[in-house]
């Protein structure tokens, strides 16, 4: 039978058998409040009555049912022929831009059909089959679109957020994915089909959505949300926030309002203020841990604390335009929440407080070493990389130049003070003094020369022992300092030599003396101060009761020092 001709007659024995069962009812009634038959007959004719009035009733000789069946048949054909998963060329090209929804592979004539048989399907009783049948399909449609794009990931996050970024970034992009060109062609097609029945619309749609995976996405932004906490895990949150609040209109478009979208509502809701409290939370919390760090023993090579670096860089990033408007956002948000306000102001005060306090760090670490000359090359280099580092940055922007200028300074002013402590002591050691080359001085003379190349020796090697731990991180720095040392030792020893040191290399016991050659003492010292491998570590939260709890492991681990 040709599809008009089954609606059709699906049309005239539904609306007519109603008609006629309705019929009889108000005769039964009137026997009833007329007293015209017996009542327990009109009682079981009303009973048969109602089942008559019901779509399974067997008015039609059974050919209501039938009818529905082909109609049934047809509905799951239509659905299972136009029922493709999305081409990978298509999800590869939306999960770079997801901006528009997905075509619908549905013809629009297929689209109607569709529409009319659910009409007459849902007419008679067979509400729960056609949205079964629906979600089944149309969610089957959407899991194997999405199966190709490799979602393991969000089932098993990993409990660390700098393992988390990868997984964050990807997440983000398939989330945009999944809701503007996935979900957004559902939530049109489900509209078209169902027509004016949109709570029906929306039941469906909600199953469409759960095949999609939608609570999936969600937790994994929860499992960002709870992960071990440390200073990375702001950035996460603040990227886990400002994906969900670009989709925030398209959220609301799709299952606000949606009684069938209540649980995927509560839970993008509780997952947002998760994300809002925890990045706040970190985000006060900094200033605090920079100034627990400043009873942490310093690095004992002298080089840059770990705490700097990562400080500077991490400062640096969250002034910048991927974070700071999310973070602002955040603070915004979390301070209407009680009743106060926040501005772009605040944020940059609070930012350069950080690394005020981490600089008020640098005189107490200095303090902590017992070689002061140590201290003096811990200070030239920190506040170096302080100045080279924050230079032409967003942050040292901020600071001004001549806060920066000052650290350029103290540079300059550790340089000086280092040098004069330490190689400058050793070369005065080859002094003229009392060296008489006339031939009734000559013993006398050759004497000296002994006992001062050997007091320089002692002193050269326990001087060259000592700085051969010490390290100068940054490479232009590190040179220059061994061109200094090298300029007050070697043209000194150089001379030396060239006058005094005939009186000793004949000697039998001259290797006693003359240790080194002006070559090899020059390479010696321009190989100070490079830095070797060390021990992974950085500065760690600490509760005010001075128990650590977590690393904050922005590029390091967890170690006892803040080197």
């Amino acid at each position: 039978m040709p599809d008009v001709e089954v609606y059709e007659a699906l049309r005239f024995l539904s609306d007519n058998s109603g008609l006629a069962a309705q019929w009889l009812a108000d005769i039964v009634e009137y026997l009833g409040d007329h007293d015209l038959a017996d009542p327990r007959f009109l009682a079981d004719l009303a009973v048969t009555l109602e089942g008559l009035k019901k779509p399974s009733g067997d008015l039609d000789g059974g050919l209501l049912a039938a009818a529905l069946d082909m109609l049934e048949a047809e509905f799951r054909r239509l659905l299972a022929d136009h029922s493709a998963p999305l081409p990978l060329a298509m999800q590869q090209l939306n999960t770079t831009s997801a901006s528009t929804a997905a075509p619908s592979l549905i013809p629009a004539a297929t689209v109607h059909k569709l529409s009319l048989i659910l009409d007459r399907l849902i007419a008679n009783g067979r509400q729960d089959r056609c949205l079964s049948v629906y979600a089944d399909a149309r969610g089957g449609v959407v899991s194997a679109s999405l199966r190709a794009l490799g979602l393991d990931y969000l089932r098993n996050p990993v409990d660390d957020a700098q393992a988390l970024g990868p997984g964050v970034e990807l997440w983000g992009r398939h989330l945009e994915f999944v809701v503007r060109c996935l979900l957004e062609s559902e939530r049109q097609l489900c509209n078209n089909v169902f027509g004016q029945r949109k709570d029906d619309a929306s039941a469906c749609f909600a199953d469409v959505a759960a095949h999609a995976g939608i609570l999936d996405f969600l937790s994994f932004g929860r499992a960002a949300a709870d992960a071990k906490k440390d200073p990375i895990k702001l950035l996460r949150l603040l990227e886990v926030f400002d994906s969900l609040n670009k989709l925030r209109l398209d959220f609301n478009r799709l299952f606000g309002g949606k009684k069938a979208c209540v649980e995927i509502q509560n839970q993008t809701r509780d997952l947002v203020k998760l994300l809002v409290d925890g990045a706040v939370e970190i985000f006060e919390e900094l200033l605090v841990q920079v100034e627990l760090q400043r009873h942490m023993p310093p690095p004992p090579d002298g080089g840059v604390p770990r705490l700097v670096s990562f400080v500077v860089e991490y400062c640096n990033r969250l002034l910048s335009e991927k974070y700071r408007p999310v973070l602002a956002q955040v603070l915004t948000i979390h301070r209407s929440w009680r009743k106060e306000t926040f501005s772009d102001k605040m944020l940059v005060n609070a930012v350069l407080n950080i690394v005020k306090a981490l600089e008020a760090n640098f005189d107490v670490w200095s303090k902590a070493y017992d070689n002061v000359t140590l201290s003096y090359l811990f200070m030239m280099n920190t506040h170096w990389h302080f100045f080279k580092n924050l230079k032409a940055t967003r942050l040292g922007e901020l600071l001004g130049d001549a806060w920066l200028q000052e650290h350029e300074q103290f540079k300059d002013y550790y340089l000086t003070v280092f040098m004069r402590d330490s190689w400058g002591v050793v070369s005065p050691l080859l002094n003229r003094e009392g060296l008489i080359l006339f031939s009734k001085g000559r013993a006398t003379a050759k004497d000296l020369v002994k006992q001062r190349l050997k007091t320089f020796n002692a002193s050269f090697d326990e001087m060259f022992r000592k700085q051969s731990a010490w390290v100068i991180p940054e490479k232009d720095l590190r040179e220059k300092t061994c061109g200094l040392v090298v300029q007050a030792i070697v043209p000194a020893y150089r001379s030396y030599m060239q006058n005094y040191g005939p009186l000793v290399e004949q000697d039998v016991s001259a290797s006693k003396y003359v240790k080194y050659t002006v070559d090899g003492l020059e390479k010696m010292l321009s190989a100070l101060f490079i830095p070797r491998p060390r021990r992974a570590g950085s500065f760690q939260i600490r509760h005010t009761n001075d128990k650590i709890t977590s690393a904050m492991t922005g590029f390091y681990r967890s170690a006892s020092t803040v080197k």
